[in-house]
């Protein structure tokens, strides 16, 4: 069956969220279609490929399910978050030193930074990295380092504003946990009222280490990973595949999973705005079966994240207004 194409309603409620962290690849837009399928009686969300835990922080502050526990094998990405929850003041005091210090030679200031990074992986020299580099893009090279350049076009967040969003987002997060830990291990951990949020690597560069992640994570592994999912009735949702204009970013999981199959309208892609074009990126979203039965079904499913049920047998779902 072909996947059901869906245009998310935009959630008022998520307007004002907080984020703290510039992060390529977040998915603040993807949350309005996420955060819905979060049932009433959720008592953890788990997002084991935290980045800028983009759905933990809308789910907490619309203050569904009792917490979130966001963790990744990113040890000084969890440690950045890890300042974030336990004291966003001092964290912000260290980004503002560092930022009104780049004054002199913004671009010298950014490779001094990153090499002391490199050395010491300090939450405080991750944040500015990711404030000042290309695209807030993390890059590393085949050692593990840091490499992405620095973006010459702006000087990053200000201290006043960058203080705003953590202070804010810590406070939202409250009670959260963060952690280093592989996702089979959280998947392993699921209780039948979680339930976990994937968001692995695209494919294409997940096959072998990447300069993009500090680890690979190759096709079989995950789908290994899925099948014990579905046989222990772990209720999950996976982005795992999609396109941005004619480029298509991996293939489907396989249909005798038994995964209710959505393509969500993401938008118009960053990345191509920036390259002068205006392709639109479709997003593939997995629902696994004990998440689906929790909900009251496929159309149940579907009705939440646009407002519509299916008419007939028609694969695509408008948002009604």
């Amino acid at each position: 069956m072909n996947p059901v194409q869906l245009t998310p309603l935009r959630l008022a409620g998520l307007a004002d969220v907080p984020h703290a962290l510039p992060y390529q690849g977040s998915k603040r837009r993807l949350a309005h279609a996420i955060v819905p399928l979060l049932p009433a009686d959720t008592e953890r969300l788990l997002e084991p490929f935290a980045g800028s835990a983009a759905v933990s922080l809308a789910a907490r502050h619309l203050k569904i399910g009792g917490t979130a526990w966001f963790s990744d094998i990113n040890a000084p990405l969890i440690g950045l978050w890890q300042r974030i929850l336990d004291d966003p003041y001092e964290l912000a005091d260290a980004y503002g030193g560092m930022w009104v210090k780049q004054r002199a030679d913004p671009s010298a200031h950014f490779l001094a930074v990153r090499a002391e990074f490199n050395e010491q992986h300090a939450p405080h020299h991750l944040l500015y990295l990711l404030a000042r580099c290309v695209k807030a893009a993390v890059r590393y090279n085949s050692d593990g380092d840091f490499n992405q350049g620095v973006d010459h076009r702006r000087l990053g967040v200000r201290p006043d504003l960058m203080r705003s969003r953590l202070v804010r987002a810590s406070a939202t997060l409250a009670g959260s946990r963060a952690s280093v830990a592989d996702y089979r291990d959280v998947l392993a951990r699921a209780t039948v009222r979680d339930v976990v949020y994937l968001d692995p690597p695209y494919q294409g560069v997940s096959a072998a280490r990447d300069h993009r992640y500090v680890a690979g994570l190759p096709r079989s592994e995950f789908l290994t990973a899925m099948i014990a999912a579905v046989a222990s009735g772990t209720s999950f949702l996976a982005s795992y595949d999609g396109r941005t204009g004619d480029r298509v970013y991996g293939e489907p999981l396989p249909a005798d999973l038994g995964l209710l199959h959505l393509h969500l309208d993401a938008g118009v892609s960053a990345q191509a705005t920036l390259n002068g074009s205006a392709a639109a990126t479709v997003e593939s979203l997995y629902v696994s079966p004990a998440l689906v039965g929790r909900l009251g079904g496929a159309d149940a499913v579907i009705r939440r994240i646009s407002g519509c049920s299916r008419v007939g047998q028609s694969a695509t779902v408008r948002a009604c207004r």
